[in-house]
């Protein structure tokens, strides 16, 4: 039987809140100051503990740091009627569970006093991944697929030479870190990565931020300054969206790839460089050669080596390594401790089409931690997380069994209607106690948001 410990000053609210949730089958402790709910708390340890903020001897704040430093914490909501920023910012900051304002709606109270004991569960049935003493690899390429292995090995063969390289792949796949870990496993890693983004610099000073420029060589020239292929040195730069630059520019960059040599804008004296040139770009060159939008000398000049980067939809099977490798990164960057997932989350991130591909897996993944209440992502966090931000045609639901459909649909319509049960169900076409057993059977809580 679950604990539930409320504490407020309004014995009101104590005695309607002990009424209902001991209907419901919890076992109910209620106080009315700080000090008497300090006293049930080390006596009895609830699962949840419904705190107000303001209490005749205390702070509920002070209460919840308390709370959350215990060695077992439980789930704490906190209630106020006092509805400002600050505290509000502060409980949830501190942990809170939820945020609840008065006069209370006990079906407000019930939704979070569910969802709190579902992640209390799902916490606690989840072993805790080890801790993290290093950060991780922030220059590794996850992937066991055939097409992830097969640039494994062009990136081995390119290793001992200075070949240029294109990369084609869509926006998100991963090309610069292809581009980053060619040049580090080069013989001359030691050397710049210059990165130089053609589609992010206005056509008239492409030239000057390329190949650089002398002093007074235009207006605002105050000072001489280096390109991006002197930054560059001995070591590898990098165009991204090499696309995007302009015919004339793309004369000049291949006169520079057949001579190696180049000269800063407004420069008398042609300068040398040996920098391994890696391109990159989301579009098609060999149909932008066919029409007319990209020399096609240049493209040959670029292509010796092409890494085509395959979409994330099409290596799915890269995924769990993925999601293992993010969540290392994440946690290390914010400072979270969250590793486990719920069973059935990378079910759902398999059946996503990923449009932004492994860049959307990362982000996706960083907001399911940051909106995570407990130590584990929820599957229905992660739904509302990819639901909110795209549509249902970006999900491949025939990958789905019925009962799952039916589940999301239960889920759905109950979120929609404020999970009115009789409204639910009216909607459904089905009875309530149909309703309540298929909730218990698929274990249905109310979305966190």
């Amino acid at each position: 039987m679950h604990k539930i410990l409320i504490i407020d000053d309004k014995h009101a609210i104590l005695e309607s809140l002990d009424m209902f949730f001991t209907e419901k089958g919890y076992q109910v402790f209620t106080a009315d100051s700080g000090a008497t709910g300090m006293a049930l708390l080390d006596r009895h340890d609830p699962d949840v503990v419904i705190l107000d903020i303001r209490l005749p001897d205390t702070h509920g704040i002070s209460l919840l740091k308390h709370i959350q430093a215990l060695e077992k914490p439980c789930k704490v909501i906190m209630i106020t009627a006092f509805q400002d920023m600050e505290t509000t910012i502060q409980a949830m900051k501190l942990g809170a569970y939820d945020y609840i304002h008065k006069p209370l709606d006990v079906d407000k109270i019930e939704r979070a006093v569910d969802r709190a004991l579902y992640t209390l569960k799902i916490d606690r049935e989840t072993p805790q991944a080890a801790e993290m003493t290093q950060p991780p690899n922030p220059e590794v390429i996850i992937g066991k697929s055939d097409r992830m292995r097969n640039i494994f090995k062009t990136i081995g063969l390119l290793s001992q030479n200075r070949a240029p390289v294109l990369i084609q792949g869509e926006t998100g796949t991963g090309k610069e870190l292809i581009a980053r870990v060619i040049h580090r496993n080069s013989l001359f890693a030691m050397e710049p990565f210059i990165t130089f983004d053609c589609s992010a610099v206005v056509e008239t000073l492409l030239e000057s931020e390329l190949f650089g420029h002398e002093k007074g060589a235009f207006t605002g020239a105050t000072q001489s300054k280096a390109g991006k292929i002197e930054l560059a040195g001995n070591g590898t730069l990098f165009l991204d969206e090499i696309g995007e630059l302009p015919l004339i520019m793309q004369r000049k960059f291949l006169g520079f790839l057949q001579r190696n040599e180049y000269d800063r804008v407004g420069g008398k004296h042609p300068l040398t460089s040996r920098c391994r040139i890696i391109a990159a770009t989301n579009r098609n060159l060999a149909e932008m050669v066919n029409n007319g939008m990209f020399r096609q000398d240049l493209f040959f000049r670029l292509k010796v080596v092409m890494i085509h980067v395959p979409l994330l939809v099409d290596r799915l099977t890269d995924i769990p390594d993925l999601v293992g490798h993010f969540l290392q990164k994440i946690n290390w960057e914010l400072g979270t401790d969250i590793f486990s997932l719920e069973k059935g989350v990378l079910d759902r991130l398999t059946a996503h089409t990923w449009p932004g591909n492994v860049r959307e897996l990362e982000n996706v993944l960083v907001e399911a931690v940051v909106r995570a209440r407990g130590k584990v992502i929820l599957v229905d966090e992660i739904e509302n997380i990819l639901l909110s931000n795209y549509p249902i045609t970006t999900t491949r639901l025939t990958t789905y069994s019925l009962p799952h459909m039916e589940k999301e649909h239960i889920r759905t319509t109950l979120d929609r209607l404020d999970w009115n049960r009789s409204e639910t169900a009216r909607v459904l076409g089905i009875s309530q106690p149909t309703l309540r057993k298929k909730i218990r059977k698929y274990g249905i809580v109310p979305s966190v948001r």
